[in-house]
């Protein structure tokens, strides 16, 4: 059994297993990286990878807890900004990953604010399995007590998502629906699901259902897919703070089309495991 040196960070509860592959390469294979995700063994909702790269800072994989590969991480995007800032003594930084290069700044001690780059709407884009209207799919979900509503916007922010805006979070059981839309046929690749309470113009209030991680504290790419969707529809700001369980991300959905996300990341532990 090998021992493997790991950094564990999380970013308002979302948290993550981070290889730092820039000395020593390390590879896990599918069923390794279930398992080091697993709650009972160290857990996470994401395991990243941190590549050397050429023209950039570095370069970022990342892998939901089910082992599958995906292109976008808000939040462990900057958990890696803030580590390799400290570690390179330096504000600004840029990442190399698959939907694009992110570029971050550091604010203060642990406020991390990341260019997340631009929303795409485009139904091949998100993608969705026909044209059809984004910001109304008129899926159908229930509440508890069984009565019924229809809506969802899809977009993609590196990765597909779909938003549902309603007036009580707490009246869907999530945990049930959630894995539903995810796998919902419109949704190729499946999709993030997003329950979102709007409490004033520049304040929503979100619970997130994570493509192949399941319910999670907080979702940095949920976060910046509510404000989109939510000022598109006028329902708010393009400015505004998105509430998780354990604390709020301050989305800007800028007139040059870029989405800026702030927030707290946590220190950087460091952990030894075996594999």
């Amino acid at each position: 059994m090998n021992k493997l040196n790991i950094l564990k960070m999380d970013g308002l509860g979302n948290d993550f297993i981070i290889i730092d592959n820039r000395i020593e390469e390390t590879t896990l294979n599918k069923s390794q990286i279930i398992n080091i995700s697993d709650r009972k063994n160290i857990g996470c909702d994401q395991v990243i990878f941190i590549n050397k790269a050429s023209n950039y800072d570095a370069s970022l994989k990342f892998y939901n807890s089910d082992g599958g590969e995906i292109s976008a991480c808000g939040n462990g995007s900057r958990c890696v900004a803030y580590y390799l800032m400290n570690e390179k003594n330096k504000k600004k930084i840029s990442l190399q990953t698959k939907s694009g290069i992110l570029n971050a700044e550091l604010n203060n001690n642990n406020s991390v604010c990341i260019n997340m780059g631009q929303p795409f709407f485009n139904w091949e884009k998100i993608p969705l399995i026909k044209k059809i209207d984004h910001k109304n799919l008129k899926i159908k979900i229930n509440k508890i007590n069984g009565e019924e509503s229809f809506g969802g916007f899809a977009l993609s922010i590196g990765n597909p998502h779909v938003v549902f805006f309603v007036n009580e979070i707490d009246e869907y059981d999530i945990k049930k629906i959630g894995p539903l839309i995810e796998n919902h046929k419109y949704f190729p690749e499946k999709c993030n699901v997003t329950f979102a309470n709007i409490k004033k113009k520049n304040h929503i209030l979100v619970k997130v259902w994570e493509r192949g991680a399941g319910l999670t504290k907080a979702c940095g790419t949920a976060a910046c897919a509510t404000v989109v969707s939510a000022s598109s529809l006028k329902l708010t700001e393009r400015k505004a703070n998105v509430e998780f369980e354990e604390g709020i991300i301050n989305i800007n959905w800028e007139l040059t089309n870029n989405v800026y996300m702030t927030g707290k990341v946590s220190k950087v532990e460091k952990i030894q495991i075996s594999i």
